[in-house]
């Protein structure tokens, strides 16, 4: 409600969101679409607790992320929030089934069962027979879907998607918009999508 955020670039002062009041309902699937530069990115951190408010207020589940503390955003993106970013965001080191549990480190569960629970995730997203791969040995569609198996691997309430296709061909771009698709459809998560691309 009334969500606003400026930066301030040295002596300039950009105001990425002015006055955005609206709600999403539980299970429906929203798209932000703009040009770059129109706060569809900023809008998305603030909904997804990776980033605060300058003035207006984000409620989820009537909690209050403007007001939250930094530990209570960690719970709160930890466990609701998936994230799906255009640069995929992939560790070089790891392999595909190691990136896909890194998000379940952060809540204490043993390694063990850890890759279990990223095996069946990539299997989700059509990537099981690929996860002993590192990201330098995916296509750009392939490392898209490793990364909204770790998004899901949390089993989240929310999936919130950055321009998911902005760096693939259409037909990769495609594949990745009929799994965030079905998985709001089928799973009922919330997804919530920011795009250039009207189509």
């Amino acid at each position: 409600k009334d969500l606003a955020k400026t930066y301030h670039l040295g002596e300039e002062t950009v105001r990425a969101l002015d006055g955005i009041s609206l709600e999403i309902a539980t299970g429906e699937f929203v798209a932000f679409m703009g040009p770059s530069g129109s706060g569809k990115s900023t809008l998305l951190h603030l909904i997804g607790g990776l980033d605060t408010p300058t003035s207006g207020s984000i409620v989820v589940d009537g909690q209050d992320l403007s007001r939250a503390s930094d530990p209570q955003l960690a719970v709160y993106r930890n466990t609701n929030i998936g994230f799906v970013f255009q640069s995929f965001h992939l560790h070089p080191i790891y392999n595909a089934l190691e990136n896909v549990a890194i998000p379940l480190i952060f809540s204490g569960i043993p390694r063990e069962e850890r890759l279990k629970r990223a095996r069946v995730s990539l299997e989700a997203v059509g990537m099981g027979h690929r996860a002993t791969h590192h990201p330098s040995e995916l296509s750009g569609g392939e490392r898209q879907r490793v990364s909204i198996a770790r998004a899901l691997v949390i089993n989240p309430r929310y999936l919130l998607a950055d321009e998911p296709t902005g760096n693939l061909d259409s037909v990769n771009g495609n594949r990745i918009m009929d799994i965030l698709i079905s998985l709001n459809r089928l799973n009922g998560i919330t997804l919530i999508i920011s795009t250039h691309d009207k189509d």
